[in-house]
């Protein structure tokens, strides 16, 4: 076999192996999509009040309870993932200054991606357990960062007790206890515990589908540009944080995909609680996603 024919193979080997691991996110949000199409009644508020305090929160513990990851490496990771945001924030910042547009609108979702519905499957399915133990460590300290920054972009105000009283927050601090003080649960409650995590990916992903189905996008023409920014900014943001963390292979393309993935549909939830221009807000939510099918395929090719 010569070097041209090595090197197809290993072109089109790249190519499934990333089929592999998309192929299922965009099919369970496309089982969303389509069930709203269809008319068929899907309770969002509900799905995503028990994903948010009982089936994440699981599967976080659950995922850093029995990690095998050391406890050194993950305070890395989590170091690169601030210096990353941090990088985010700063670069969206002036994006939305120079594009003229509100900050109170576009900012938090400029700098906040789908870690949860997105992040977290894609990194399992990329990266197997250690990819997950990575990825809800990232998750985690972009919901902290969401909850306080996020809701003060929003708003206009953020309480720390706020923060303290989310699930997934109490269950990061509570696995990474275990983590460290190498404990584990009973093996009943472990098993009850992981088959309610097991519950969060699938429902996240059919519920991103259900949530793009009824948003009404306006704006398209900004939400494009400042769509197709924030992914270069980015990436080059996690990849420029994980190169000065010198993090190893896994952990470094889990801190890329999980910074790199689209606008999340929390951020339209909020804005609609806080009253901002949700219609924009929605727009940047359809259009980053579906930017998000061909860029994240091309990613991934990179990083695995």
């Amino acid at each position: 076999m010569n070097g041209q024919q090595f090197s197809r193979k290993q072109s089109v080997n790249i190519l499934l192996t990333v089929l592999e691991i998309v192929a299922p996110v965009f099919i369970l949000a496309a089982i969303g999509f389509t069930w709203v199409k269809l008319g068929f009644d899907y309770r969002i508020e509900f799905v995503t009040r028990l994903a948010m305090t009982l089936s994440v929160p699981c599967l976080i513990f659950s995922a850093l309870m029995r990690t095998e990851i050391a406890p050194d490496a993950l305070t890395i990771v989590s170091l690169a993932a601030v210096a990353a945001y941090g990088i985010v924030t700063i670069a969206c910042f002036v994006l939305v200054k120079l594009g003229r547009m509100d900050v109170r609108t576009y900012l938090a979702p400029l700098i906040f991606g789908n870690t949860g519905n997105l992040g977290l499957p894609l990194a399992l399915f990329a990266f197997g357990d250690e990819g997950l133990g990575y990825a809800v460590v990232i998750f985690a300290i972009m919901a902290i960062y969401s909850f306080t920054f996020g809701v003060w972009l929003v708003s206009g105000g953020g309480s720390l007790s706020k923060v303290l009283k989310e699930p997934l927050v109490a269950s990061t601090i509570l696995g990474a206890l275990f983590l460290v003080m190498d404990w584990e649960t009973p093996r009943f409650l472990t098993n009850s515990i992981e088959l309610i995590g097991q519950m969060a990916i699938p429902m996240m992903l059919i519920t991103l589908g259900v949530a793009v189905a009824r948003l009404k996008p306006q704006g398209v023409g900004k939400a494009v540009v400042a769509s197709t920014i924030k992914a270069g900014i980015c990436v080059a943001a996690a990849t420029a944080a994980g190169m000065w963390f010198e993090l190893p292979p896994i952990p470094f393309a889990v801190l890329v995909l999980q910074v790199s993935t689209p606008v999340a549909v929390t951020s339209y939830l909020l804005s609609v609680k806080y009253e901002a221009d949700s219609d924009v807000v929605a727009g940047l939510v359809v259009v980053s996603t579906l930017l998000s099918v061909g860029y994240i395929p091309l990613t991934l090719a990179f990083l695995i």
